[in-house]
């Protein structure tokens, strides 16, 4: 099987650089995705390439190839690296840094050729490792926002009853916690006498056990002390991703917006807010007031980098999850304001206004009424 090799050069020799590009191409087995002459330019434009192999010339000015490769692999830890040199006192240096082969120049295209058949032979073989990873990922994925699903080997898992599903649900919640009996059986059975409460109890754990047994995980939840713990590992779910990301990225910037973007896109509702779980509700607002607040945290950056049109984008989520908030709506007024759209201004105000009467019988604030007005008179 042959790969096309995604690939950068860089050289300060613009005749060297382009003599480089050119044996690569005739070979047919590379795609050069960018060239450049200088080791700062790398640095800053590499986040955005899609490159898998960087071949570096080693003797540039100010800053050497060596040095370039020790960033790029701190940056991208499964590129390659081919140095390129006319010395061969490089070589020691070069392997140190885990390079996969060092050219000589001039090059030769036999030389060329040797040297991205190892590339071929490395990348399937990172392709395999990649396919063996994939087939020991998680069987499990859990997903809590807008309704509580569970899929095992990407199949909706089938529930013996429904106060199954909700207790796996509250275990979920409070997962790798310790939950007195008596608080479960508050939680699930509020209303039921106590000793047949705990005989429904005990079932629906029986099953719940069964279940777990039968998607690959025995043993995950234990009794003790008359409380019980589900203890999960190796799964996928939706709200923990969340709480994790918000945990481990405090900032919002250009390294972590693509993955606050990413969790934003999962939140398609409320926490299990088509299930009804009364008990779920202060986990519901938490969740909510999160997501609110990244969603701001977002619409900060972008205003503050220009991107006006996922600024309107995030904006109106914003605005659909909080509704009755003037504070996004003046945002959102003041975008259209800043894109020339007056019209669209003016009807977003008056949606939220009818919005507002219908559901609570009130009227915007005077801070939104007065950017209104000063919208009318804009000639």
């Amino acid at each position: 099987m042959i790969l096309v090799i995604r690939a950068i050069l860089v050289d300060d020799e613009q005749l060297a650089l382009k003599h480089l590009e050119n044996k690569l191409n005739e070979l047919g087995t590379v795609e050069v995705v960018k060239t450049f002459s200088n080791a700062p330019n790398v640095l800053k434009e590499m986040k955005h390439l899609d490159f898998q192999v960087a071949f570096l010339d080693i003797e540039m000015p100010g800053f050497s190839g060596l040095d370039l490769a020790e960033l790029i692999q701190e940056g991208k830890k499964d590129v390659y690296i081919v140095f390129v040199t006319a010395y061969r006192d490089y070589a020691i240096q070069a392997f140190e840094l885990h390079s996969i082969d060092y050219l000589l120049k001039p090059i030769m295209k036999e030389r060329l050729e040797k040297t991205v058949m190892r590339l071929q032979e490395q990348l399937l073989l990172s392709d395999k490792s990649s396919v063996n990873e994939r087939d020991t990922s998680p069987s499990l994925k859990i997903f809590c926002f807008d309704e509580f699903t569970v899929f095992s080997q990407e199949e909706p898992v089938k529930w013996k009853t429904a106060k199954v599903k909700e207790l796996f649900a509250v275990f979920i919640t409070h997962l790798n916690t310790s939950m007195n009996r008596d608080s479960l059986i508050d939680l699930l059975w509020p209303e039921s006498e106590y000793q047949k409460a705990k005989i429904q109890l005990h079932t629906s754990i029986s099953h719940l056990r069964k279940m777990l047994d039968s998607v690959g995980y025995p043993g995950s939840l234990t009794f003790s002390d008359q409380c019980y713990a589900l203890e999960l590992h190796g799964f996928q779910c939706d709200a923990i991703e969340l709480e994790r990301v918000l945990a481990d990225y405090t900032d919002v910037d250009h390294d972590t917006i693509q993955v606050f973007e990413h969790v934003v896109q999962q939140y398609s509702g409320d926490y299990m807010d088509k299930n009804g779980y009364e008990w779920a509700a202060a986990k519901t607002q938490s969740m909510r007031q999160k997501l609110l607040q990244l969603l701001q945290k977002m619409i900060d950056y972008y205003s503050k980098n220009e991107e006006l049109h996922k600024k309107q984008h995030y904006l109106q989520i914003l605005l659909n999850y909080n509704p009755y908030s003037e504070h996004v709506l003046q945002q959102l007024m003041h975008y259209h304001l800043d894109v020339g759209n007056r019209g669209d201004a003016i009807k977003v105000y008056h949606d939220f206004k009818k919005q507002l009467l219908e559901d609570l019988d009130i009227l915007p604030g005077r801070a939104t009424n007065e950017l209104y007005e000063s919208i009318l008179v804009i000639t």
